[in-house]
């Protein structure tokens, strides 16, 4: 196959003793006309290649009809309105209604805020809202073609009438109302400045500021920096009791927590008391119980546990450690809710404040939507999913543990009936990696079966049997998903994701590929029926195996991944991966790095898998180079007879607030194109 040229420069680098060449440096630069030259190129390529496939046709059709399902996220209470996002099928963004019942937001409710009147091709997004407490306002973040930028803007909830008062350059938070409703905090980035093209500029430290409703934003005032550590994030949060602002401290992506809580008065905010002043563990604030704060910690508990914690930083225990892994914990009107998982699946139960009382509650579900709860109100909301059906919505009364099922949040039935199908779980031995396998209920493994590897393990984020749109499209067609709980992940605590970091990190890719023999040796499918998908972290966990096995899959879907991992620090958010990553200014972690850096192991005359690229040229999350150059080397290096391609998505980015009609274009191309690959003949339409 004869690809798109990519110029090869003469860029070499020393580093550490290492010679690293960089032919593709140039990729770096996404605004550049030679960049955006090579970007039309290859996107036309694949285009083409693509258009050859008869199985393209069927996963088209398929996708836009499980786009086109009307669907509704879940319900939040504040301030006495009730809030649902709904999405009638053919709307780019879902759109937020409100009421001030249940009863009325089931009925309907009333549209408060549309995103697809934001922009014209409906790439702009809702990135987050909150309620002043007073019920007035309604805190909108907007996202502009995927970007992490965000600018808040509010509205008149009872008038639905836009507010005067404008909020921008905003990154990582959300609109943390005072008390009296008269100001929020959010966090600012004014140092590092829009990018009139594509980000892909360092971050600098995040700003704590505080806005007065009313008044212009250069006026606002500074709460917390730290100028002399650009790592740090600030994440604050209002008391339930009104008296206290409490804010979480963390450096990059380490979930280790720093906590100040600031009393709140008439006068302001007072002097920050430093309950814990030191990065060592994992701490969230839940809410108050009299005069101390319930604690969500990994402290001496690697799978979590609740503590009562003065304002000196002494824990005492108020719902020990169990089996299970602790993922949220919210205050409720009778108590306390929390979401475990037991064994990668979501548990929710209630407790009274002290601890006592445990009650699980049936809910259905094999992955956490949301958890929405409040400590003043006696009813909270918990979404979950399955593989096939989006969001599943239920109003759980934290008095009487009663459930109420919420279907009618839905208006409408669209024209996709999701297959029936069957959840196994299973172990890969050696490794003891659990996996969910999950085939259509009316297929059987007579013959090894057309399969889809998804997998992550990373940054302490757990991964369930949840719904992504690909999968029941994929299911539906008859092919076989397996979702992969790997080291680094968050299933089974703290511990858990220690195993797959820093030198650990190549225990994921061992993991995975652990997966990917074990399904290999009990028939579940061969490496010629083998595709593997993975986004971001996950992008970066299919760039590596199939570097270091390319003869175990047919495919290879590498989504918006960090792929240069010498470099991944110098752009935008990156350097924040380090507790994760490890940093390649330091020699040691270097050397970990470029054992495992998927653009650094593409070796010149291998045949590699058959393998699609994805990313955005608006991600400034994981900037596009990664994949430019990836694609690139790819390209160079490919001997076999697959296809080596990239996908580019024009106007968005990492993949937050990306049109529907996008991500059924998306999905359909990298399913048809991992199907064309491994053999999944789709039935007739």
């Amino acid at each position: 196959m004869t690809y798109p040229e990519s110029r090869r420069d003469d860029v070499v680098e020393t580093l550490h003793g290492h010679q690293i060449a960089d032919p593709y440096r140039w990729l770096e630069d996404p605004d550049s006309a030679d960049t955006q030259d090579w970007v039309s190129r290859q996107n036309s390529f694949t285009q083409a290649e693509l258009s050859g496939y008869p199985e393209r046709a069927w996963f088209q059709t398929t996708m836009a009809a499980i786009l086109a399902r009307p669907r509704a996220g879940v319900p939040v209470k504040k301030a006495g309105w009730y809030f649902v996002g709904r999405n009638d099928g053919t709307q780019a963004q879902d759109v937020i209604y409100v009421a001030d019942s249940l009863d009325e937001l089931l009925s309907r409710g009333r549209v408060l805020i549309d995103p697809n009147t934001l922009s014209e091709d409906g790439t702009d997004s809702l990135g987050s809202f909150t309620v002043s407490p007073d019920g007035k306002y309604f805190a909108y973040g907007i996202n502009e073609s995927g970007s992490d930028w965000t600018t808040f803007r509010l509205l008149d909830i009872a008038t639905g009438s836009p507010v005067e008062d404008v909020v921008s350059e905003a990154k990582f938070s959300e609109a943390t109302w005072l008390p009296d409703s008269s100001a929020y905090l959010y966090l600012h980035y004014p140092a590092s400045g829009r990018s009139e093209g594509t980000e892909t500029k360092s971050l600098s430290g995040g700003r704590l500021m505080l806005h007065r409703v009313g008044t212009p934003q250069s006026e606002d005032e500074l709460v917390l920096s730290f100028p002399d550590n650009d790592q740090y994030f600030i994440t604050p949060e209002v008391s339930d009791d009104d008296r206290y602002l409490v804010v979480h401290i963390f450096e990059g992506t380490d979930p280790s927590t720093r906590l100040w809580v600031y009393s709140i008065s008439s006068d302001g905010l007072g002097e920050p008391v430093k309950v814990v002043d030191e990065f060592v563990d994992e701490i969230a604030f839940v809410r108050m119980s009299g005069d101390q704060l319930v604690l969500r910690t990994d402290r001496d508990a690697s799978r979590g546990r609740v503590v009562l914690s003065t304002l000196d930083g002494e824990f005492t225990d108020l719902i020990p450690e169990g089996e299970s892994t602790l993922q949220a914990v919210r205050g409720t009107a009778d108590g306390l809710a929390t979401l475990t998982l037991v064994d990668a699946q979501p548990v929710l139960t209630l407790y009274a404040l002290d601890g006592s009382g445990q009650r699980v509650v049936d809910v259905p579900g094999g992955g956490v939507v949301g958890l929405n709860a409040g400590a003043e109100y006696d009813e909270l909301f918990v979404g979950l999913s399955t593989t096939t059906d989006p969001t599943l919505s239920y109003a759980v009364s934290t008095g009487s543990g009663d459930v109420r099922a919420l279907p009618e949040l839905v208006r409408g039935s669209g024209g996709f009936t999701p297959p029936q199908v069957t959840v196994t779980r299973r172990i890969a031995p050696g490794r003891n990696v659990p996996y969910f396998l999950i085939t259509r209920s009316d297929l059987d493994f007579e013959a090894p079966r057309p399969t889809l590897m998804w997998g992550y393990g990373g940054f302490r984020i757990p991964v369930e049997a949840d719904y992504r749109p690909g999968w029941p499209a994929w299911l539906a067609a008859g092919g076989v998903l397996v979702i992969t709980n790997l080291r680094g992940g968050g299933e089974y605590g703290s511990e858990w994701h220690d195993a797959g970091r820093l030198k650990n990190k190549q225990n994921v890719f061992d993991d995975f590929i652990a997966v990917a023999e074990h399904l290999r040796d009990t028939g579940v499918t061969t490496p010629e029926q083998l595709a593997i998908h993975g986004r971001s972290n996950g992008g970066l966990l299919v760039g590596a195996v199939m570097t270091q096995r390319p003869d175990l899959f047919a495919v290879a879907l590498p989504g918006v991944g960090v792929l240069d991992m010498l470099r991944f620090h110098l752009f935008t958010v990156g350097a924040a991966w380090a507790s994760d990553f490890g940093l390649p200014d330091d020699p040691e972690q270097f050397e970990d790095l470029l054992a495992y850096s998927p653009l650094h192991r593409v070796s010149d005359g291998t045949a590699y898998p058959a393998t699609l690229v994805t990313t955005g040229d608006h991600d400034d999350r994981v900037v596009p180079l990664h994949s430019h150059k990836f694609i690139a080397a790819l390209q160079h290096a490919q001997t076999g007879p697959q296809p080596v391609l990239t996908r580019v998505e024009v106007n968005t980015g990492h993949g937050f607030g990306k049109p529907a009609a996008m991500i059924a274009a998306e999905w359909a191309d990298l399913l048809a194109f991992a199907a064309h690959h491994v053999g999944l003949v789709p039935p007739e339409q």
